[in-house]
Formats: C-alpha cells, sequence, structure tokens
C-alpha cells in the first residue's frame, strides 16, 4: 500500500472502531466519533473523511445492507462485526464518494478486514464490493409493491418508523421528510443583541470568508456556509453568536420572555434554550437552569461565560422531583423534555435506530417531568413545552393529559412569521414544511 493510501486507510480505520462501537456497545456516533478522533490523533481532511464515512453510513445503512445482500452468499444480519461494517464502509464509498475511486475502496476495506484480523474474510470483502463496483449502474430493484418496505430500505429509516409517518402524512410528505432525514441540516446561528446586531455579524462573518444569509423566517437567525471550524472564528470567541437550529430558538420567542423575569429552565443543558432566554432577558432578572447531571451544567456555565451573560444560574436537579422552595415561584418554566429525538434525525442519524420499548418509556417520563414543574410557576405564569421530536405521542398527546389534570392551565395562542402564522397554543415543526429540525412547542398559562 502506497503512503497516500495508507494515509487515507488510517480515516476508514478510525471509522471502522466508531462504527463497531455504536453496533456493540450501543454508543451514540456523535460522541463515540469525537473521542475516537481524539484518540487516534485525527485531524483535517482525514477527520472530515472519517466523518463523512460515519455519518453517510448511518444515514444509508438498510439501503447498504440491501445492495450488500444482493452479492453476498450470506445475509448482512448473520455477519458479525466487524465485518459487515467493513463491507458498509465499502459500499458507502462506492456508492456516494465521487470523489473515492473504487479500487481504492475496495483495497482498502480488504486491508480493514487484515488488520482487523478477519484475513480469511478478506477474500469476500474484495468479491462483494468488485460485484458492487461492476454492477452500480444497474443495482438491483427496491420492490416497491410494498410502500413501507420500500421507503425504508430506500431512505434507510426502519419500518415501524415509515408505517408511522405514512399514518401522520401522506405518501409524498412522508417521503420528503425521510429524504430529509438524509439531508444536510443548514449550519444555523442566533445572533447575540448584548454584542452585536444581525447586520454588523453579518459584515464581520463575511469579511472572514464566511457566505452567510438571514434565516428565511426566523427573526433573529442567519445560516452561515463555508465556517469551517467555528470555534476559531472571532465573532464566536467574542460570544457574538450562538449555534442554535431555528426551531429551538422560536422556544424563547413563544414563551414571550421579558426583561427582568424569573426563569425556570428543568432540562437545561446543553443551555442553548436558556441562553436565547438570557438575550431576550437583555441579562436581567434570573434563569435558573437545571440539570439531572451535574457534569452537563459545567458546558452551561461555559456557554454563558462566553456570551456575556450574567443573569444564568445553574442547579442538579431531577425535573420528576419537587423542590417545595420554587413551587409558585417563577414567571416562565421551560420543559424542554427528554425524547425520541426523531425530528433531528438528520444531525443524529443513528436516532432512528432506537429500540421501540425505549420510546414507550418516555411519554411517562415526560408527563412526569411536566406534571412537577407546573408546580413551579406563578399564577398568571407561562409553562412552555418542547420536544425535538415529530410523535403525537410525545408531543400533543403528553399536553393533551396534562391540561386535563390540570385545569388551572389552559394553552395559549400564539403568532409567528409565515410559514407558521397563527396557531391554538401548539406547533408541530417539520424539516419539509418549515426547513428546521422536527420539533413541538406548546405554550400554557396558568391562571391567574
Amino acid at each position: 500500500m502506497n503512503p497516500s493510501a495508507k494515509k487515507a486507510a488510517s480515516a476508514r480505520e478510525t471509522a471502522l472502531r466508531v462504527l463497531v462501537s455504536c453496533r456493540t456497545n450501543g454508543a451514540w456516533a456523535d460522541a463515540a466519533l469525537k473521542a475516537q478522533l481524539s484518540r487516534d490523533g485525527l485531524s483535517g481532511p482525514d477527520a472530515a473523511l472519517c466523518s463523512r464515512i460515519v455519518y453517510g453510513v448511518m444515514q444509508n445503512q438498510l439501503l447498504l445492507d440491501f445492495y450488500i445482500g444482493a452479492y453476498c452468499s450470506q445475509k448482512p444480519d448473520h455477519l458479525q462485526p466487524p465485518l459487515l461494517e467493513i463491507l458498509r464502509i465499502g459500499a458507502y464509498q462506492i456508492l456516494f464518494l465521487e470523489k473515492v475511486p473504487d479500487s481504492a475502496a475496495v483495497n482498502t476495506s480488504v486491508e480493514l478486514a487484515k488488520l482487523a484480523k478477519r484475513g480469511q474474510a478478506s477474500g469476500l470483502v474484495n468479491a462483494v464490493l468488485r460485484k458492487l463496483s461492476q454492477n452500480k449502474d444497474a443495482l438491483p430493484a427496491i420492490p416497491d409493491r410494498d410502500a413501507e418496505r420500500y421507503l425504508s430500505i430506500r431512505y434507510s429509516h426502519p419500518k415501524w418508523l415509515v408505517k408511522r409517518l405514512l399514518a401522520l402524512l401522506d405518501r409524498e410528505e412522508a417521503e420528503s421528510f425521510l429524504a430529509a432525514g438524509n439531508g444536510v441540516a443548514p449550519l444555523t446561528v442566533q445572533v447575540n443583541p448584548l454584542k452585536t446586531t444581525p447586520e454588523a455579524l453579518c459584515a464581520e462573518l463575511m469579511e472572514g470568508g464566511v457566505t452567510v444569509r438571514p434565516h428565511p423566517w426566523v427573526p433573529g437567525c442567519l445560516e452561515l456556509s463555508g465556517a469551517g471550524d467555528l470555534t476559531r472564528i472571532p465573532a464566536f470567541q467574542a460570544g457574538k453568536f450562538l449555534v442554535q437550529d431555528p426551531a429551538a430558538r422560536l422556544v424563547s420567542l413563544i414563551a414571550d420572555v421579558r426583561p427582568g423575569q424569573r426563569l425556570l429552565d428543568v432540562c437545561a443543558a446543553p443551555g442553548g434554550k436558556s441562553f436565547s432566554a438570557a438575550f431576550a432577558m437583555e441579562d436581567t432578572g434570573t434563569i435558573l437552569a437545571c440539570d439531572l447531571h451535574e457534569n452537563k451544567l459545567k458546558r452551561v456555565g461555559e456557554g454563558a461565560a462566553r456570551l456575556g451573560l450574567g443573569c444564568i444560574e445553574t442547579a442538579a436537579a431531577d425535573g420528576r422531583k419537587r423542590n417545595p422552595d420554587w413551587v409558585e415561584s417563577f414567571d416562565v418554566v421551560l420543559v424542554d423534555a427528554p425524547c425520541s429525538g426523531l425530528g433531528i434525525i438528520r444531525k443524529k442519524p443513528d436516532a432512528r435506530y432506537k429500540k421501540l420499548d425505549e420510546l414507550f418509556a418516555l411519554p411517562v417520563i415526560q408527563a412526569a417531568i411536566l406534571d412537577n414543574a407546573a408546580a413551579y410557576v406563578r399564577p398568571g405564569g407561562t409553562l412552555v413545552y418542547s420536544t425535538c421530536t415529530i410523535l403525537p405521542e410525545e408531543n400533543g398527546q403528553v399536553t393533551d393529559a396534562f391540561l386535563a389534570e390540570h385545569p388551572d392551565f389552559s394553552r395559549e395562542s400564539f403568532t409567528l412569521p409565515q410559514p407558521v402564522g397563527e396557531t391554538d397554543g401548539q406547533l408541530t415543526l417539520w424539516p419539509q414544511r418549515h426547513g428546521t429540525d422536527g420539533f413541538y412547542i406548546c405554550r400554557m398559562r396558568r391562571q391567574g
């Protein structure tokens, strides 16, 4: 193997370690990738290729397995780690990475099999990937008589999720949602109005070579491209913006947060919604940012310091356990509940592979947190419930049940710019409709 090929293979070796860890240990891809890149010392183009492979394989896993199965004597789900991961890495490069020659994809995959001490399997890897390369312009068609199976394979989402989407949306829009899940989310930031203006930040970023455009409909947000490593940008270091999807930014807007208020963010880490609220409060009043895990609160403190925010305090707390000192003490309470994350699949592609039994438990946890948090809202105050999922079981059904048991709360309508407009107090955002993450937000008012 020549030196350049060996260097390129290091990115693939790291990708293999990450994918095996995700499959065998249940690791999340983003955390496993970050840790493995650091351990293996990858940076620059190698780190970029590794990341592309990891996320690409995750996004297209079922489709890759369908094509691998067409040319492999064994069923893909019968192949043990790391053999299946090696085949997926090779197949992804052949089918999706035009800048990687097929021969390089095949040869480096064979080398991976040898490095993984699967020398006897290297022949199988070579044969399957060469056959895939030879037939990539005439691949077997995905059977389309069964819409659920077709969409599941074509967009690599589990059948149960496809079935659920087809019950919520028509076929065309369900397919648009699935396609969006395999797309690249725009990089969106919220301007820190305490340090700059959208116009001034645009000018500063463009002077540094970043392409900037105002978000089409969410105020105070900018979409960036060509930014590279954001942490190296002077404007980031100076705390002039917050990286945040526009859907998350809308939480503080819908909560109608005002200067001088007292706000509780029940599930705050890593702090984005608290920071956005602090901007709206002009860094006055008090924000108490809580999380179950104390180590996560360190990130909240670091983010607040970078943004120059002094009104944010942190506390480790279980959102399901009552704190008597907080009862009826807050003007606004935010509950960004733990959820399935099915609205942010394009950012966390492995969220689609969560086990169903894990998801069934979530509404119980969400309801418990919401029920407890409601006690902290003062009479006349605001309670906002949000998730980054699109499933009604975790969204409207949770707030419906809550309101049925708490007659002193009611949904309160709010209006946003088009394409949303006026709402009845709750809103589900969809990537294919709104260009944001999939998100649910509900505003409720406690009787005065």
